[in-house]
């Protein structure tokens, strides 16, 4: 039995009321006005707010129930008055430190907040959002987890979402509604890509979530997720230039320019640039059309700083974006978007597969931004690679292969577009030969001539 009254709850400043509220364990109660707030604290108590236990309700106390009185805690008044603090500044200190006697709740001990809070986390398993960060023991193990963690074990196919999280699809391809949820930290910490088979314990879901959650990554692929995280990273893998030649084998005039004039490679970092309405997005759109479907090569489209019509064309084209963001998203945003599809191109890599990124456009991006996804291209030797074809206004500087587009031929027609003085692939030897270098340089000094 709680005695509480109306009158000095209203003269409480609302972080008393705050404080009363958490110690009840009410749900939601820093989004209620003070008036709701003290009719919600009476309601819980079974209080009528008019003053104290009568003699009858004293007889009908249950044998053996006891009064725990509950303070408010002892803060300075304006931390009160401004509501400020933490949920730990506001919850009531135990009996024996310094309280303030203003005022005083009484509850029943079988009916204590604590306990009350004790039963309703256990009834709805814990608190804490789906996302949660991974703990530094690595493999994809949440905080918190050592109850839960001996929750059934779950197996099954990856599938990365475009937000950098994933589910574990337990009856592929098809979704379920047993696939269970994998944190991005997760995904990041283990590197994994879509189609990786993993296994590990699942806990259930909380209360404002939908899936199951993995608790931590055991397996990968059959081997402990503790050997295939603790390898190499990808940055710190031994890279060679491009030797594998990427064939587009197209029977465009633009795009058989480029493959003999600017050989492109598994490993490449290409930059298409040119002026506006040098038709830089349809070519990267034909290129995209001329590899994809290839079963060697992942391949993944970013838009960022597009147009919404651009967006709704491509994604019906050859490669439907991994992330579509126009014009009027942040540059944050754009960051964000471009670097999980880096991340993700980097994960196939290490694993010994061949992933190509194309980014439409590099324009919108921060500079150091732009410049760490051209980099992230490589030749990993005796391994996999990342080839990145990206589309900007002028040259960043580190590339292999520079494609540039004159835009007075795109606007009257032309074909090819491709402005052969101001391309070029560096070390064309090793993609189409000495002889193939050699025609290559012939072409470019009569290109270079021709324009002077």
């Amino acid at each position: 039995m709680t005695v509480l009254e109306r009158s000095e709850l209203e003269a409480s400043p609302l972080a008393d009321l705050h404080a009363i509220a958490d110690q009840l364990g009410l749900e939601g109660f820093r989004r209620l006005r003070k008036a709701d707030l003290i009719a919600a604290i009476l309601d819980e108590t079974g209080s009528d707010g008019g003053g104290s236990t009568s003699a009858e309700e004293e007889r009908e106390r249950p044998e053996g129930a006891t009064r725990t009185r509950r303070r408010r805690p002892a803060r300075s008044r304006r931390g009160r008055e401004d509501g400020e603090g933490s949920d730990e500044d506001e919850r009531a200190p135990s009996v024996g430190e310094d309280e303030s006697p203003e005022l005083v709740a009484e509850v029943d001990a079988d009916t204590a907040p604590g306990a009350r809070r004790g039963r309703r986390r256990a009834a709805r398993g814990g608190s804490g959002a789906q996302d949660a960060p991974a703990s530094p023991r690595g493999r994809g193990e949440s905080e918190g987890d050592g109850a839960e963690s001996a929750g059934r074990i779950a197996a099954g196919v990856v599938e990365v979402l475009g937000n950098g999280s994933a589910f574990l699809r337990v009856d592929p391809p098809e979704p379920s509604d047993e696939d269970v949820y994998i944190s991005a930290a997760q995904v990041r910490r283990c590197e994994l890509v879509s189609g990786d088979r993993v296994t590990g314990p699942v806990r259930t879901p909380r209360r404002s979530e939908r899936y199951p959650s993995l608790v931590r990554i055991d397996t990968i692929n059959g081997a402990s997720a503790d050997a295939v995280s603790d390898g190499a990273r990808y940055d710190e893998l031994p890279v060679d230039w491009p030797r594998e030649r990427l064939a587009l084998g197209s029977q465009d005039p633009t795009l058989e320019a480029i493959e003999w004039m600017t050989p492109l490679g598994h490993g490449s970092r290409v930059v298409i640039v040119g002026a506006r309405q040098a038709g830089k997005s349809e070519t990267l759109r034909r290129v995209l059309e001329a590899v994809s479907g290839r079963e060697e090569l992942d391949v993944s489209l970013v838009l960022v700083g597009a147009r919404p019509e651009e967006i709704a064309q491509a994604q019906e084209g050859p490669v439907a974006p991994v992330a579509a963001l126009s014009f009027a998203a942040s540059a944050d945003s754009q960051d964000q978007a471009v670097e999980r599809a880096i991340d993700a191109a980097k994960r196939i890599a290490a694993r010994g597969g061949n992933a190509l990124v194309a980014i439409d456009q590099l324009d919108g991006l921060h500079p150091h931004a732009a410049r760490k996804a051209l980099a992230a291209a490589r030749n990993l030797r005796d391994g996999g690679s990342v080839t990145v074809i990206a589309i900007a206004e002028r040259p960043l500087g580190g590339e292999t292969t520079v494609i540039a587009l004159d835009a007075t031929l795109a606007s009257t027609g032309q074909q090819p577009i491709l402005d052969l003085a101001a391309s070029g692939t560096l070390k064309p030897e090793l993609l189409v030969g000495e002889e193939g270098a050699q025609a290559i340089a012939s072409a470019r000094a009569v290109a270079v001539e021709a324009a002077s």
